[in-house]
C-alpha cells in the first residue's frame, strides 16, 4: 500500500502546485474609444451593458487617441507633408515646445475621451484573485468597472506611473463585464511625455491608454518584479555572487503563511515567508545565507561587441497552502555594470569590470507612440549595424518588447527623465507634482530593473535637480534595489548631495568633423550626452566623456 500511496503522491502533487485557473486576460482588442464632449452620458452608465455605443472608433489598445483617429482614417496620416499642421487643435507656433503650452481653445482634446472595452471572467475563476493592470494612462483618468468607480483623477495621474487594482469584488463570471477609462491630456503644469525636439509634438499630447491593459489572476498572494543582481567579489570573474530579489502582496485580510521558491540560472532557491493581512513584502536572497548563488565560472552577459550577451531565466513562486499563488519568469544576465570618477573627473562606466568606450545615440519612439514589432527589431538590428553599442531614451521609456530585444542584441540602454518642461520646472511644481514623480520613479524601477541591457537612470537631463528632488529620487531608487549607476543628470553641473556627474553636454547640437570627438577640452569639448537636432529614428552620440 505504501507504493500505492507515494505514487498516487507523485501524480497529485504536480496538480496541486498548479495555480488554479491561473489565467492573463489580455485585454487588448475589442475597445471602442468617443469623445466625452459627443456624448450625454456618464460613468456610471457607460460602464454598464445598459449602454449601447454609436458611432464610436473601434481600436485595440495600446493606442493613444491621435493614434485611434488616425487607424480609423478620419485623421490623414500625420507623418506626411503638412498634415500634422492641419490636425484640429496643431495651433501652436512651430518651434515652440507644446508641453509648456496649454491645450488651445476649441481643441478636441481639451474634453476627456472614453476608453471602454466588455469582457467576460469564466466561471471557474471564482475563488482567485483578479488585479486589473494598466501599464500606462495619458496623463489622468476616471475608472468605472461595471457601474462602479474605481479610482479617480485624483488617484490616477502621471504618464509613467504604472497601476494594478484587486477588482476581485468587482468583476462578475460568466458573463459580460464593463470597463469605462475616461483619460484627460497633460497640461502644461504636469510631468507628461515631452518630446521637446526630439520630434513634433501630437495636437493631443499623446493621451490615451499609451500602455497595455491586462487582468491578471492570483491567490492571495501576488509575486511581482522579480530581479537577480550580479556582483563580481574578484577581477578574475570566475565567480559571480547573485542577490534575488521579488515583491509580495497579500491580498487577503488574513496573515498568509507560505514559501518562495524555484531557480536562478538553475539553482534552487526557498525561502518561508509570512505575511500580515494585506502586507506588501520585499523578499531577498542573499548569497551570504544562500551560498549556492556563489556560482563557479559563470556565463556573462555582455553588450555588443565585448561578447555574447548571454541569457539566464529567473522563475519564482509562492506556494501556500500547498498550492501555487502565483509565479513569475524573467530573463536575465549575468553581469555587473559600475561607474566611478577618473583622475581627469570624466564618467568611466565598465562592464563586468572591463571599461566601456560608450558609442550612442540617441532614440526617439513613434511620435504616437504606436507599436510595430517587426520595424523595432529592425530598427534595433540597425543600431548594430551602425556599430552603436548604447542608445539613450531622454523619457519616452518604451516597451517590454523594447528592453527583450536590448537585452537579446546586447544593446545597452541610458535612460531617464526629461528636460524643459515641468519635469525640470522644480520651482513650480506642487504636491502632487512631487508625488507623480516619486511614484513614477518607483514604478519604472520596478517595471524595468531586471533587464541587463540597462546601463545607467539619469534622474535630470539639461539640469540636476535640486537637493530635496535628488535625495527622492535617491531614495526610491535604493528602496526598490535599483542594480546600476545612478547620475544626476546629462550636464556637467554638480550637486550639494552626489557631487560631479563627469559628463558633459556643451554640444555642438549639428554636424562637426569625426576628428573632434578624438579632441578632448575638458568642459568645452567632448561627446554630448543631450544631442538637440530630431531625426527620424536615431539621433547622433548620446555619451560619457
Amino acid at each position: 500500500m505504501a507504493w500505492r500511496r507515494m505514487v498516487l503522491l507523485a501524480v497529485f502533487l504536480p496538480a496541486l502546485l498548479k495555480p488554479a485557473q491561473a489565467e492573463t486576460i489580455a485585454l487588448r482588442d475589442g475597445w471602442q474609444v468617443q469623445s466625452a464632449c459627443a456624448l450625454q452620458a456618464e460613468g456610471p452608465r457607460i460602464s454598464t451593458e445598459r449602454f449601447r455605443p454609436q458611432g464610436w472608433y473601434r481600436t485595440s489598445v495600446p493606442a493613444t487617441v491621435l493614434a485611434v483617429q488616425v487607424h480609423a482614417g478620419v485623421i490623414r496620416q500625420p507623418y506626411f507633408g503638412t498634415n500634422l499642421r492641419a490636425i484640429p487643435g496643431t495651433t501652436y507656433p512651430v518651434g515652440h515646445n507644446f508641453a509648456n503650452l496649454p491645450m488651445p481653445e476649441g481643441s478636441p482634446y481639451r474634453c476627456g475621451w472614453w476608453y471602454r472595452r466588455e469582457f467576460v471572467v469564466p466561471s471557474a475563476g471564482k475563488g482567485r484573485t483578479w488585479w486589473l493592470r494598466f501599464a500606462g494612462i495619458n496623463y489622468r483618468a476616471d475608472l468605472w468597472i461595471n457601474g462602479r468607480r474605481l479610482a479617480d483623477s485624483s488617484q490616477v495621474a502621471g504618464a509613467y506611473r504604472t497601476y494594478e487594482w484587486n477588482v476581485t469584488d468587482a468583476v462578475v463570471y460568466g458573463r459580460p463585464n464593463v470597463l469605462a477609462v475616461e483619460v484627460f491630456a497633460p497640461t502644461e503644469k504636469d510631468l507628461g511625455i515631452n518630446w521637446v525636439d526630439w520630434n513634433p509634438c501630437p495636437p493631443d499630447k499623446d493621451m490615451g491608454l499609451w500602455g497595455a491593459v491586462d487582468l491578471v489572476t492570483s491567490g492571495p498572494v501576488a509575486l511581482r518584479s522579480p530581479m537577480a543582481v550580479t556582483h563580481f567579489p574578484g577581477a578574475s570573474l570566475r565567480r559571480a555572487d547573485l542577490t534575488v530579489y521579488a515583491e509580495l502582496q497579500n491580498a487577503a485580510r488574513r496573515p498568509v503563511h507560505g514559501v518562495v521558491s524555484g531557480t536562478v540560472a538553475g539553482i534552487r532557491i526557498e525561502q518561508a515567508v509570512d505575511l500580515k493581512p494585506e502586507e506588501a513584502k520585499t523578499i531577498v536572497f542573499d548569497p551570504g545565507k544562500y551560498t549556492q548563488l556563489q556560482i563557479k565560472d559563470p556565463q556573462l552577459w555582455w553588450p555588443y561587441p565585448m561578447g555574447r550577451p548571454h541569457l539566464e531565466v529567473l522563475d519564482l513562486k509562492f506556494v501556500t497552502g500547498g498550492r501555487v499563488s502565483d509565479e513569475q519568469r524573467v530573463r536575465f544576465g549575468l553581469r555587473e555594470i559600475t561607474s566611478e570618477l577618473t583622475d581627469q573627473g570624466h564618467r568611466l562606466f565598465r562592464v563586468n569590470g572591463r571599461p566601456l568606450l560608450v558609442r550612442g545615440a540617441g532614440w526617439s519612439p513613434d511620435m504616437l507612440l504606436r507599436q510595430d514589432p517587426d520595424r523595432l527589431r529592425e530598427e534595433l538590428m540597425l543600431v548594430r549595424d551602425m556599430y552603436l553599442n548604447t542608445i539613450r531614451l531622454e523619457g519616452k521609456l518604451e516597451t517590454e518588447d523594447f528592453f527583450r530585444l536590448a537585452d537579446e542584441q546586447g544593446i545597452l540602454v541610458m535612460l531617464g527623465w526629461c528636460c524643459c518642461d515641468q519635469w525640470e520646472h522644480w520651482d513650480k511644481w506642487t504636491p502632487e507634482n512631487y508625488q507623480v514623480a516619486k511614484e513614477s520613479l518607483r514604478s519604472q524601477m520596478l517595471r524595468i530593473r531586471s533587464h541587463p541591457s540597462l546601463l545607467v537612470w539619469l534622474n535630470g537631463s539639461d539640469n540636476p535637480p535640486p537637493a530635496d528632488v535628488e535625495r527622492m529620487y535617491l531614495e526610491v531608487e535604493a528602496q526598490t534595489h535599483w542594480p546600476n549607476p545612478v547620475l544626476s543628470s546629462a550636464s556637467a553641473r554638480a550637486t550639494s548631495v552626489t557631487g560631479p556627474s563627469g559628463v558633459k553636454m556643451t554640444g555642438p547640437y549639428d554636424y562637426v568633423a569625426p576628428s573632434y570627438w578624438y579632441m578632448d577640452k575638458g568642459s568645452h569639448g567632448g561627446p554630448g550626452a543631450s544631442i538637440r537636432r530630431p531625426v527620424p529614428g536615431l539621433r547622433f552620440p548620446a555619451s560619457a566623456a
